[in-house]
């Protein structure tokens, strides 16, 4: 069997991102120091960016929970399709009954 793929904690990530953009050492040097690939590292940077305004907790959330704003989104687009379901339904109703009474 392959070898189980290493995690890193949250704290790890920001901490190696913040290592990274200080610009006291190039982010390969960091990487390098860290044990981890360089792709990785950028990779971690981009998604520290592109989370601009978040708390920590929601750049790197990890185990499969989503951020916040995802969570929000998640159950706003569920709340959504009930809503359709739900409208479906009762045109399909008020056509019935309308047909009825002619």
């Amino acid at each position: 069997m392959g070898d189980k793929r290493k995690q890193y904690t949250r704290e790890f990530k920001l901490e190696a991102v913040r290592l990274a953009t200080s610009g006291e050492k190039k982010p390969a040097q960091v990487a390098r120091e860290l044990g981890v690939r360089p792709d990785m590292l950028q990779t971690w940077t981009r998604q520290a960016e592109g989370q601009g305004g978040l708390t920590s907790s929601d750049v790197f959330p990890g185990n499969g929970k989503l951020g916040t704003k995802d969570e929000e989104i998640r159950a706003l687009r569920r709340e959504l399709e009930v809503v359709k379901q739900e409208r479906d339904f009762l045109k399909k109703a008020a056509a019935y009954f309308a047909k009825g009474s002619r």
